[in-house]
């Protein structure tokens, strides 16, 4: 289903932020495919929910590969995005994810390191052992939480936030996200994404000083509800 203003998943909203449910398939920002993206459908949602004439401020806070589903953060006025801005590069905000493999890991639980370096040529990032020229050092913490007949369900929090880190480490250790036929997985999905959804994100708000939590459902449209979770 492609988003639009009338369809659009608001998770969070206030004067300062908005986080949204993103689809798979939706584009943060605009790119050379053209597409209409989440920032400027969003812009258009504050314009006519707030009634404000002339142009409308939305900050890009961080961003969600293309074929990932769930949560993404913007801002509604310079104060947020700056201020945002500053929590994510301080790593004061804590996102969790989920992602569907068909491969087990050896282990329920673990931590992943790994030396990330990105090919811009294919947009791919190659996960090596060890530090090669130009990598950039990944961790990420996984453990499952579900699996099915053919798949396992993994619950991921990012220690580093590196190009395709996600997508890149399973890979490497044998367990391609589904969908993901940039990084080995067999066959696409229906709806074209890949089975990886930002689940939940937390911070303290950086204007209110409250705790803010939000947690997005799964996508209806894949092959989460094999695992009864929403």
């Amino acid at each position: 289903m492609k988003t639009t203003i009338e369809n659009i998943q608001i998770a969070y909203e206030d004067n300062h932020i908005i986080i949204v449910n993103k689809r798979a398939g939706d584009i943060v920002q605009g790119d050379k495919t053209g597409d209409t993206p989440l920032s400027d459908l969003l812009k258009l949602y504050v314009k006519v929910k707030f009634n404000k004439p002339g142009n409308v401020f939305l900050g890009v806070i961080h961003r969600l590969d293309r074929p990932t589903s769930g949560l993404v953060a913007f801002a509604r006025t310079s104060k947020g995005l700056t201020r945002m801005s500053e929590l994510f590069k301080k790593r004061e905000v804590t996102k969790t994810y989920w992602a569907i493999v068909k491969n087990k890991p050896e282990k329920d639980e673990g931590t992943l390191i790994h030396y990330l370096k990105k090919n811009p040529k294919n947009n791919k990032s190659t996960a090596f052992d060890k530090e090669v020229e130009g990598s950039k050092k990944a961790i990420l913490h996984y453990k499952l939480i579900a699996s099915s007949d053919k798949y396992y369900l993994l619950e991921i929090n990012l220690e580093t936030g590196r190009h395709h880190q996600i997508r890149a480490q399973l890979a490497k250790i044998g367990s391609p996200i589904k969908g993901d036929l940039k990084y080995g997985f067999a066959r696409s999905n229906k709806n074209a994404g890949i089975s990886l959804h930002a689940r939940s994100i937390a911070f303290e708000h950086p204007i209110k000083k409250e705790p803010v939590s939000v947690t997005a459902p799964t996508p209806t449209d894949d092959i989460w509800g094999f695992f009864g979770v929403e």
